[in-house]
């Protein structure tokens, strides 16, 4: 488990003379607490976030490398925020129970479900940058959290009781996966709740609407209305 604070002065002058092409899993951590603020999520003042801003250079993250995950970790998404907003109203949901954060980016789902009561939560993603981002953000909430990088997609259904979706399902060919391992979950006894603003890929056909809340969204304009945004969950039959 990472911490706000390990290793972080000692870095940052490293940090600033590496090559524009690479930034280490060890050094993203000194990039992170040194580019991006720690502040509070959108309708969540009990939960704070290191989060990208103009002056953040997530760009030198990717470097010359056009394969590079984008930083999606160092922003407020709707379904995340409103997934860790259902989870805050409601901790019955996670209290005492094994707990998976699937593509956790920021970590603040998992961050909720650890605030809520949860036995125990793994955040998982396949990106690197957000596993470190996600040590980070849980440390300065002082939560303990366990990050885990790999793509659980591949995978057999994991040993939880619950598992939480925040803003998979945005692209087609990763939502037909997202869906088939959610199924497969399901089948297996396993709760799912999902949140998502409605973007076209999610497959509302196969998700039950148990909750919607108005919540902001990363890319819109200054000022604008908050996003209609909800939490699902997978139908027995999908």
């Amino acid at each position: 488990m990472g911490d706000a604070g390990e290793g972080t002065t000692g870095h940052i002058v490293e940090t600033e003379l590496l090559s524009e092409s690479r930034i280490s899993a060890f050094d993203i951590k000194a990039f992170i607490t040194r580019n991006l603020r720690l502040q509070a999520a959108p309708t969540l003042p009990h939960i704070v976030l290191y989060t990208g801003h103009a002056g953040s250079r997530l760009s030198r993250l990717g470097g010359m490398d056009l394969d590079a995950p984008a930083p999606y970790w160092a922003y407020d998404w709707a379904g995340g925020t409103v997934l860790a907003r259902h989870i805050t109203e409601y901790p019955e949901i996670v209290r005492g129970r094994r707990v998976l954060d699937l593509g956790t980016g920021s970590g603040i789902v998992a961050i909720a479900a650890a605030k809520s009561g949860a036995a125990e939560v793994i955040a998982a993603d396949t990106d690197a940058n957000a596993i470190a981002a996600t040590e980070l953000n849980a440390s300065a909430n002082a939560v303990s959290i366990t990050a885990l990088h790999a793509d659980l997609l591949l995978k057999e259904p994991p040993t939880v009781d619950v598992i939480l979706v925040g803003d998979l399902f945005y692209e087609e060919s990763l939502a037909t996966r997202v869906l088939d391992f959610l199924t497969a979950c399901n089948d297996a006894g396993i709760e799912v709740l999902v949140g998502d603003p409605f973007r076209a890929p999610l497959p509302e056909k196969k998700l039950r609407l148990v909750a919607e809340y108005p919540v902001p969204d990363f890319g819109e304009a200054a000022g604008a209305p908050s996003r209609r945004a909800g939490i699902f969950t997978l139908n027995r039959s999908a």
